[in-house]
């Protein structure tokens, strides 16, 4: 047998308010192998998913597979739009959900780390980072700052935590985002953090999964009978799991034990990969399920 033992590495995993998505999957992943983690969560979802967690409502989701609870290290607030304090805008400071948290820019994040556990003091770094204000708007409805803001979030702050957190990152640190938009990116740091730092970064490309992010990609599609109705990422899962080798949909586990396995010195040899968990949806040309549709 050959484990992944991620025992004595600490994960900082940003990006999970819930125990749904590819982020709460990896920290789950991750501490199966013997990690400690720490979560970076967004302010404004930080309160519920305390009271979730205080009042049991996710301990079934937390039981790994030994029997054991999966306790998290530290739950920090993260919003990845800013950088440092000073670029967060006095309407947000003063907002009911963000002005109870001290520092929760990136560098704060980073700051709240090495005052808890000193320096070097982390592993693993996974961006899960997916919030924008007007994320259900249609492209064409979405205002420039709106846009940016997306894209800062989603993207831009990949570049951010690998630039803010390679110090505080033990040697043979890896980084890990599930996330095609960065797979670019990905690419690049992986080069600059590895003649840097000597870290490795690696980008997983997920099919897709009904997250609650996810879940903001707007409008309904009504079947064909006109008896219910479906989101777009509904229809999606639904396309990739016709049209795919492996005709079953993702499962979040999938993609948090590739993350596991990415994070591991297994995987030493490996960065600026991107590497496809969609059951093989990747590989396809013209879909299945647009060819069956069609006859």
């Amino acid at each position: 047998m050959l484990p992944i033992d991620l025992t004595g590495k600490r994960a900082l995993v940003a990006g999970v308010a819930d125990d749904a998505g590819f982020g709460f999957a990896i920290a789950k992943a991750l501490a199966e192998a013997g990690a400690s983690v720490c979560l970076g969560t967004w302010p404004p979802a930080l309160g519920i998913f305390q009271t979730l967690l205080r009042r049991g409502k996710l301990d079934e989701a937390l039981t790994l597979s030994d029997g054991r609870k999966l306790e998290f290290e530290r739950i920090l607030p993260l919003d990845a739009e800013y950088d440092v304090m000073d670029d967060v805008p006095p309407t947000v400071r003063e907002n009911k959900r963000y002005k109870e948290h001290a520092d929760f820019s990136i560098q704060g994040c980073v700051d709240r780390l090495r005052a808890d556990f000193g320096e070097p003091c982390v592993d693993i770094v996974v961006h899960s980072l997916a919030n924008a204000l007007e994320v259900r708007n249609d492209l064409l409805a979405t205002s420039r700052k709106g846009y940016l803001g997306a894209v800062s979030v989603s993207a831009y702050s990949m570049v951010s935590l690998v630039s803010r957190l390679g110090p505080v990152v033990r040697p043979g640190g890896a980084f890990l985002s599930p996330k095609a938009a960065l797979e670019s990116d990905t690419r690049v740091l992986a080069f600059e953090a590895g003649r840097k730092w000597g870290h490795r970064v690696n980008c997983i490309s997920a099919g897709p999964l009904a997250t609650r992010a996810a879940s903001a990609i707007g409008g309904e599609v009504t079947s064909p009978s006109g008896q219910r109705s479906k989101s777009f990422i509904e229809q999606m899962v639904d396309y990739v799991r016709d049209s795919a080798p492996l005709q079953a949909p993702i499962v979040a586990r999938e993609v948090g034990v590739t993350a596991a396995f990415l994070s591991s010195p297994l995987a030493s040899g490996i960065t600026g990969c991107v590497l496809h968990v969609d059951k093989g949806y990747h590989a396809m040309g013209k879909g299945v399920a647009s060819v069956n549709s069609s006859s």
